[in-house]
């Protein structure tokens, strides 16, 4: 897929093959989110030699076609979802952007891996294909964007997010953190975090282009 090594490496392929496969069962009796041809969105959007950013969620939301297989996205004329409101809050507190597009699908054209740590939820059951593997397989994505020679930004929202600092150890990249934006640590350190001027400030250090955070022409 594009030029993701994770999908040629042979261990990681075998990886793969044994989540999908575990998938394909779950999927005979179940509804599961996102579908099958959004699972990898985030890496069909994001060519790896373009990775700029790196936004880690968690997995993805499990209510009915809220889920487009980018983290913190779902389709434009969905409810908003609380933590991307929280997003959008502190962008907007960050850089006096206002966006309203939730389909975040522009970010990740500019150069941002939106990657949920699980890439597939069971419907109406957050978390529950934690058991299937997804967690190492990224952790083995996270280790290859840290081999990259390009400098990338990881923003890592959240203790669950932030068990993947320890695999980022190239002095070139920058780690971002704070808490996460749901509604229930927001609060606590994600606002007023300042990601986003953070990151463009990250992205022209490198020369690198930065970001066009807003929906707005």
């Amino acid at each position: 897929m594009n030029d993701w090594p994770i999908f040629s490496q042979p261990h990681s392929s075998r990886h793969l093959q044994s989540i999908l496969h575990a998938l394909d069962i779950e999927r005979q009796h179940t509804i599961v989110y996102p579908s099958q041809d959004q699972l990898f969105r985030a890496f069909s959007l994001c060519p790896y030699k373009q990775v700029k950013v790196v936004i880690l969620g968690q997995d993805p939301y499990h209510t009915p076609y809220a889920a487009d297989g980018l983290a913190f996205s779902t389709p434009q004329g969905m409810r908003m979802p609380p933590s991307l409101r929280n997003i959008f809050k502190e962008l907007h507190d960050d850089l006096k952007m206002t966006r309203l597009s939730t389909d975040l699908s522009d970010w990740a054209k500019q150069g941002i891996l939106l990657l949920n740590t699980v890439l597939s939820v069971q419907a109406h059951h957050a978390h529950s294909h934690a058991h299937l593997g997804w967690e190492e397989w990224v952790k083995e994505v996270i280790l290859d964007l840290n081999l990259s020679s390009s400098p990338i930004c990881f923003v890592l929202w959240g203790k669950h997010a932030q068990k993947y600092e320890t695999y980022i150890t190239k002095p070139h990249h920058m780690i971002l953190k704070s808490a996460h934006p749901s509604p229930f640590s927001a609060h606590q350190g994600f606002f007023g975090s300042k990601p986003f001027s953070r990151i463009n400030a990250f992205c022209l250090e490198h020369d690198l282009t930065p970001i066009e955070w807003s929906d707005q022409s």
